[in-house]
């Protein structure tokens, strides 16, 4: 059982019943404020009651087995119940290891091509497929927010949002430099090259959590948008450049021309630019934080390797943790749970080993 869950539980069917009583159904604030406090324990607390539904029937059915005559039914009912039992127990395990500041459920994602010239540009579009691919697996929503097209194909650099489900618990150590080595299409006595990409995930805050003044805090300029993109694109000045120099030793520069007004790509611009300063706040409180938390997740930093795509031997490796999958055409297809998975592993022993008792 999960001690700490049981007053949790105890407060979510209080508020249960509170809806079902017609004085507050009949006040709209309070149904409201009982749905909102019911809605955020229900993520954590539904699982843990149908934990412990479980763990009743199994005992149950052990007890059951005792008998000559019912041990084949009950065996049969174990058989079932028991990995039910274990999926959810690991399931609210690791709900309790996330700190709440941290169980963020909207993301923005860029991804710049490094070293290797087009073949990075190339890279980093394998890249953005990669995750495309995988968010769809995972029923998320992805949204293209600003890109800088390779003059060969790909991206010099792509920003994209990503919503849904425990979304940051999935993708927030994909933070880092990502190196490929393959041989390139423009290769023509099949050498391999390396080349690399870097990926930055940070958390898309509300508002609130990063106030910007616009009027002190930035100045921006609109301007014709450059590149590929027809008629609209480079006679109309939709694009947008911010600059935010508060609180920065160099400016912080954002540019958006992919949306077809000036609006829209201000209204984007400004995300990313929340987006970053969030992820500087968030990168200072990680500092102040022990060792322990660096050694779950590194640094983020994106010139820190992070893993490797060698396409010659299908393999991908995860140099933090010392990992390899030698399927690396089912990763790059959208299979990344491969590397996701034993990376959230490994982070869970390690927490349960630095909050278990000494």
């Amino acid at each position: 059982m999960f001690p700490a869950l049981e007053s949790q539980l105890a407060r979510y069917l209080e508020l249960e019943q509170q809806l079902y009583d017609p004085v507050i159904a009949s006040d709209p604030s309070k149904a409201g404020a009982i749905g909102k406090e019911r809605g955020a324990l229900a993520k954590t607390i539904e699982p843990y009651i149908e934990y412990k539904r479980l763990c009743a029937a199994i005992a149950d059915a052990e007890a059951m087995a005792a008998d000559p005559d019912l041990k084949a039914m009950a065996d049969e009912e174990l058989a079932e119940l028991r990995p039910k039992r274990d999926t959810l127990h690991t399931k609210i395990e690791e709900q309790l290891l996330v700190d709440p500041g941290e169980d963020y459920s909207k993301l923005i994602v860029e991804i710049r091509a490094g070293t290797g010239g087009d073949e990075a540009a190339l890279f980093a579009g394998d890249l953005y497929e990669m995750y495309t691919r995988y968010a769809r697996e995972k029923g998320w929503k992805l949204e293209e927010i600003a890109f800088s097209p390779g003059e060969a194909g790909g991206f010099k650099e792509i920003t994209f949002g990503v919503s849904g489900d425990d979304v940051y618990q999935y993708l927030r150590y994909e933070s880092g430099g990502h190196r490929v080595q393959r041989v390139p299409a423009t290769e023509t006595q099949g050498r391999i090259h390396t080349s690399a990409a870097t990926v930055a995930v940070m958390p898309e805050p509300e508002e609130a959590q990063v106030f910007v003044n616009e009027a002190a805090d930035i100045e921006w300029e609109r301007m014709r948008a450059g590149g590929a993109g027809g008629q609209h694109v480079n006679k109309t000045e939709s694009a947008v450049r911010i600059w935010y120099k508060k609180g920065t030793p160099e400016e912080m520069e954002v540019k958006c021309q992919d949306g077809r007004s000036q609006g829209k790509n201000y209204e984007q611009a400004m995300r990313i630019l929340r987006s970053r300063l969030f992820e500087r706040q968030q990168e200072k409180l990680h500092k102040e934080r022990s060792d322990m938390r660096k050694s779950l997740i590194g640094t983020g930093d994106r010139n820190a390797r992070i893993r490797t795509y060698n396409f010659p031997q299908n393999r991908c490796s995860d140099h933090r943790i010392e990992f390899t999958a030698y399927r690396l055409d089912a990763i790059m297809a959208g299979d990344l749970e491969q590397m996701v998975q034993p990376m959230r592993d490994h982070v869970r022993k390690e927490k349960l080993a630095a909050n278990s008792p000494k």
